[in-house]
């Protein structure tokens, strides 16, 4: 059952009387993707080729682009973003492990061990 708790998400079982706080993984990651694209300089999340086909045909994703892995109470997260041109990459990819760790240790309790960045594009928009 523990086994089981820990593949699918969080099991929090802390002095919970009335039952416990099972945490999904997806909701993680979602926390995850809505943290980063907080951050100025950020265009958009990058999913992969079948994230992408799915979007098109209807099937929204509000985690695409991020992925996280809980083991325990300990989180390791991986997103893929979209950068806005004329931002500096390393500033604003520590602003994005600042506010991911942030949001995912202030909303779910977990402990963040790695947030870790892939630049997947960059948003070049032409003003006329």
């Amino acid at each position: 059952m523990e086994q089981e708790a820990a593949k699918s998400g969080f099991g929090s079982q802390e002095e919970a009387k009335a039952g416990t706080v099972k945490i999904a993984d997806d909701v993680v990651a979602m926390i995850a993707a809505l943290a980063a694209t907080e951050v100025d300089g950020v265009a958009a999340m990058s999913g992969n080729l079948t994230n992408e086909l799915l979007r098109r045909v209807g099937v929204k994703g509000l985690s695409r682009g991020a992925r996280v892995e809980v083991s325990g109470k300990k989180v390791k997260a991986e997103l893929a973003i979209t950068m806005e041109y004329g931002y500096n990459i390393p500033t604003t990819c520590q602003k994005v492990q600042a506010k991911v760790k942030s949001a995912i240790e202030n909303m779910t309790g977990l402990e963040v061990m790695d947030v870790n960045i892939r630049i997947a594009g960059i948003n070049v928009t032409r003003e006329k």
